[in-house]
């Protein structure tokens, strides 16, 4: 590889990782900004107001034209179990960055 060549790898590696760096940096942000949302699903899924409200919903009593995903009994989970494993991957992932160095 030349001089020139290796300039040239080199600088498209530095764009194409600064890139990479501000969209994950931007994406961690949306993360953390969302975590207070995430608590409380977490504490309306089995709560007394939940179960009323899937109560209600089986009875036909909310309107048909209701979003109603909250109300199933899979959305919050998965989406509780996501952000967990979310979490879990973070810290595995910082893990082998610090032993890589």
């Amino acid at each position: 590889m030349t001089q020139l060549e290796r300039i040239a790898r080199m600088e498209a590696l530095l764009r194409q990782s600064k890139e990479a760096v501000e969209r994950f940096s931007t994406a961690l942000e949306d993360y953390f900004d969302i975590q207070d949302a995430v608590r409380t699903l977490d504490a309306y899924y089995g709560s007394e107001d939940w179960r009323r409200d899937f109560a209600d919903d089986e009875a036909g009593l909310l309107p048909k034209d209701l979003s109603r995903g909250v109300l199933s009994e899979d959305e919050i989970y998965d989406l509780l179990s996501d952000n967990r494993d979310a979490r879990i991957r973070m810290l595995e992932i910082l893990t082998q960055l610090e032993r890589e160095g």
